[in-house]
């Protein structure tokens, strides 16, 4: 048991300084032993974030197989990983299940709203020609292309000094530096790689990872990722991790100088694959920063003519989902294609396409087959006058862990004619969102195409195909449900806004306070009084068969009384009028858990019947309107 435990806390190590080759190592030999919920989940992870597909599959199913009960990240990943070595059914029934535990999250919305889809992307008409660049990919991790002139960069942990050994922990490979090659040389057969030269020197190819290169539009300044290793200093975050930064360097006198990092960048989190635009105006790129969506999102900030940025801004909710989006990159037409693991797609990461129109990103549209697979498909780049560009995979029958690929774009990709539809749910009186209500969408005969549930905002988006008649139902637990029918329009460029404002069941209603009651005749009480009334018990009686009706309802019995008598004695008073209607109730088979009572006295007069010794105007209210202020009502707590 000791070793077993020092063994564990090795795995450990290795698995939370990001070692997850060597961490997959140690908790594979440790599961052989002794298959723990614990070793399982981490052997699992050390193989999917090391893109171990297959292997990370195995462990998953057997950890499922042995304690099913896990957190919905562990159900996305499993999914994920069916996904990626073609399992699709059995990846459709986790992806369900991810969205029945967490039904909030976008990658199982995008996956329930597009599931339908996925044919189509697998097996629809090809927008692209894929060629794999066979001459200049090696048996490692070839990715991320650059154009530049007659010549391609791109990143690679090819050895530059074979006495030299660099090795990075998380996957036992050599450091990433970015190289050049003559588009000419390349081929589609396996060469020896020697047209493939470093781009830089030392200065910029440093002893750790540099990658993902994007130029200015006059190319005097290089932007390029790199690890946390500036001015010969190699700093990590509280957690001893290592991150990544944007780098800027400058072309002066034939050589890449004055190189410093982004003001946005911070140790304590990453900040790479920069993309700037056509203007030199924008940059896009990717962030774990803190206030995001997901795992990793993208950004833009504006370049000021003076060389100075402007304030950074997450690119939303339509392009970035809870799961990772990466690789931006902004075509000349301001195209933004980027690859994803949360919008719905075939395989883990797919490449996706959106515009900014009238201020706002449209629905990403998913490239389809042969640029995404059920791998990761990443690092897209295209010249919208050429038609060509470049892609990097780790698809099967690629001659490494990641290749790159020769992109030709057959025809303008368009997808199908679809309108956002954006769904709103509200209480009709106040106003106040009412998230979780459920939403059932129904086509012209009625058919139901997909029932799901509102998000933490009570709000809901639908992607549905233009020139299509729907109905929709709202139904929210206490609330009389609504129905709206609706035609998308033939202009998928104008998102569609349907408000439901629900009205609260006849069972329930809204006092003075604008608190939620359970609706009845009032329960008045004789002055001086807490005994309870003939008249009363009927209402009384009502409440039990409302609680029993609904038996999720917990509510509080707040008894008041009118404004005679001294104050002290009249909360007193009320207090014993509260507790004797819970009394009541709970006689009647009600748990006491369910209801509380509390007394207010006069603090809640419904009139302005102040008619005591202590004010102005005694003597001028009714003996009816003191008995209205002498009631009990009984406020919903939690539905």
């Amino acid at each position: 048991m000791f070793g077993q435990t020092k063994e564990t806390k090795k795995a450990d190590t290795y698995f939370e300084n990001l070692s997850y080759a060597s961490a997959a190592e140690a908790y594979k030999v440790l599961a052989e032993e002794n298959t723990t919920e614990h070793v399982l989940k981490r052997l699992g992870d050390s193989y999917y974030f090391n893109v171990k597909m297959q292997e990370a599959s195995e462990a998953y199913s057997k950890l499922f197989s042995k304690f099913p009960n896990q957190v919905p990240e562990h159900i996305f990943r499993y999914a994920q990983t069916l996904t990626s070595i073609g399992e699709f059914e059995d990846s459709k029934i986790w992806m369900k299940e991810f969205h029945q535990a967490k039904k909030g999250d976008s990658r199982g919305i995008n996956f329930t709203d597009e599931e339908a889809v996925l044919e189509d992307l697998i097996n629809g008409k090809p927008g692209y020609e894929v060629t794999n660049q066979r001459s200049i990919n090696t048996k490692n991790s070839d990715f991320g292309v650059t154009d530049y002139g007659n010549t391609i960069l791109f990143s690679s942990p090819r050895k530059r000094n074979v006495y030299i050994k660099r090795n990075h922990t998380r996957n036992n490979k050599n450091f990433l530096d970015i190289y050049k090659v003559i588009k000419e040389n390349i081929t589609i057969t396996e060469g020896d790689d020697s047209d493939v030269k470093p781009m830089f020197t030392e200065e910029v190819n440093s002893k750790y990872h540099e990658s993902s290169i994007s130029f200015s539009p006059d190319r005097k300044t290089m932007y390029f990722t790199r690890n946390n290793y500036v001015a010969g200093k190699y700093k990590v975050d509280k957690e001893g991790v290592n991150n990544l930064k944007i780098l800027k360097a400058e072309w002066v006198y034939n050589e890449w100088i004055n190189i410093v990092e982004l003001p946005f960048n911070s140790s304590e989190y990453s900040v790479g694959h920069p993309s700037v635009s056509k203007d030199g105006t924008k940059l896009y790129f990717a962030s774990d920063m803190p206030g995001g969506i997901g795992a990793t999102d993208i950004y833009v900030v504006t370049i000021n003519t003076d060389g100075s940025y402007g304030t950074v801004q997450n690119l939303g909710a339509k392009v970035n989902t809870e799961g990772r989006e990466m690789f931006p990159f902004i075509s000349d037409e301001d195209v933004l294609y980027f690859s994803s693991d949360g919008h719905f797609g075939i395989g883990a990461l797919d490449v996706f396409a959106t515009k900014k129109i009238a201020g706002t990103y449209k629905t990403p549209v998913n490239l389809k087959a042969p640029i995404n697979t059920k791998l990761d498909d990443f690092a897209f780049s295209i010249n919208p006058v050429t038609k060509k560009g470049y892609l990097s995979s780790n698809r099967e029958g690629g001659v490494g862990d990641d290749d790159i690929y020769a992109v030709v774009e057959l025809e303008i990709v368009k997808s199908p004619c679809m309108q956002v539809v954006s769904v709103t749910v509200k209480d009709k009186k106040f106003q106040n969102p009412l998230p979780g209500a459920k939403l059932v969408l129904k086509d012209v005969n009625g058919l139901v195409i997909k029932e799901t549930y509102a998000d933490a905002n009570a709000t809901f988006t639908f992607t549905l195909p233009c020139n299509q008649q729907y109905t929709l139902d709202a139904i929210k637990e206490y609330y009389q449900p609504d129905t709206a029918s609706f035609v998308t329009t033939e202009e998928q460029k104008i998102d569609l806004n349907l408000d439901f404002d629900l009205q609260i069941i006849s069972d329930f209603a809204y006092n003075e306070r604008g608190e939620l009651i359970i609706k009845i005749h009032p329960i008045y009480f004789d002055y001086n009084k807490s005994n309870i009334r003939e008249d009363a018990a009927i209402e009384l009686n009502h409440i039990v068969r409302i609680m029993k009706k609904y038996p999720r309802l917990v509510i509080r019995s707040s008894s008041h009384t009118d404004a005679r008598g001294k104050e002290r004695y009249n909360e007193a008073l009320s207090d014993r009028r509260a507790k004797y209607s819970v009394a009541y109730i709970v006689d009647k088979g009600i748990n006491s858990n369910r209801i509380s009572g509390k007394g207010f006295g006069e603090t809640r007069l419904v009139n302005g019947c102040v008619d005591n010794d202590r004010h102005t105007n005694r003597g001028k209210c009714t003996k009816e309107e003191h008995q209205a202020n002498r009631r009990t009502e009984f406020v919903i707590v939690k539905m």
